[in-house]
């Protein structure tokens, strides 16, 4: 028995469908002036090109409320694709007039789809005065933007219940999100479970679940741990036994696996979060045969 298949399979009873649909991947960037530089840059991004992605997203980068790395990089990066590009904005470290200039700028480069998240305080203690629903209500206000939001299958560390955490999800959506792309997991039926979850208050709209490849599971583990995500003890016990924590193959072989797991149960679109490793997210995602 395929080991992976074993273990990341969930137990839930299939659908027999007759049409097979298409997998819709977009991926996940994050600012960097280093990437660019690459001399393989355009090559991989040529290689993520060839998949159609839906659109790459571009995580949120600000030392301080002045400099926009996130813009800086659209910018920059416009010049070498022709795919959609969606920006990560948060809200917590800036003012609501800071806001409206930031939206403003995406506007003029013809940018209509953004991440509206609330962020992290680059401040210790602060205690927060807007939230991304608040966001996601200035950018209807300024345009009709097409908005994505954060979920959390396994619950936001800082949210004071499950419920609480869907009902927070819940009012984003009725606030004027379009969809959500869940943070990373590593069991197939927690994510079941949460789209579960959320139609049963209610929620229709889109749930994509967002898949982070392994490439040093050291580095993963360490995401795991920071935030609260549970890490399956036979993932652990692969790298353990092939001693090597670099293992691209372990890492493709998971994430092939979870895709298909989930295209079984009805999921056609992913989100990739890369960690900027272009060349190995287009060998998990070209890798993928669903007969």
């Amino acid at each position: 028995m395929n080991i992976f298949k074993k273990y990341i399979n969930p137990s839930l009873k299939k659908k027999k469908r007759k049409i097979k649909k298409k997998i819709n991947f977009s991926f996940e960037l994050f600012p960097s002036s280093k990437l660019i530089l690459k001399k393989n840059f355009i090559s991989s991004i040529n290689k993520i090109n060839s998949l159609n992605p839906t659109f790459i997203s571009i995580t949120h980068r600000s030392n301080n409320r002045k400099e926009n790395n996130t813009y800086n990089f659209i910018k920059t990066i416009k010049n070498y694709i022709n795919f959609q590009l969606v920006p990560h904005i948060t809200c917590i470290n800036n003012t609501r007039e800071e806001l409206k200039n930031i939206i403003k700028k995406y506007l003029n480069k013809n940018i209509k789809h953004v991440i509206a998240l609330r962020g992290d305080s680059l401040k210790l203690n602060k205690k927060y005065k807007i939230y991304a629903i608040d966001l996601i209500i200035l950018l209807k206000k300024i345009s009709d933007f097409y908005i994505s939001v954060a979920a959390y299958p396994e619950v936001h560390p800082e949210a004071k219940s499950e419920r609480f955490d869907l009902i927070n999800l819940k009012n984003k959506f009725d606030a004027g999100a379009d969809q959500a792309i869940t943070q990373f997991f590593f069991d197939i039926e927690t994510f079941l479970r949460f789209r579960d979850k959320c139609s049963g208050i209610g929620i229709k709209k889109k749930i994509i679940p967002g898949i982070l490849l392994i490439n040093n599971f050291n580095q993963v583990y360490k995401f795991c741990l920071f935030s609260n995500i549970y890490l399956p003890k036979w993932i652990k016990n692969l790298y353990l036994k092939s001693n090597n924590f670099n293992d691209n193959k372990i890492g493709l072989n998971i994430a092939i696996n979870m895709i298909k797991s989930l295209y079984k149960e009805g999921v056609y679109d992913f989100h990739i979060y890369t960690l900027n490793k272009l060349n190995f997210s287009y060998s998990v995602c070209s890798s993928i045969n669903l007969n």
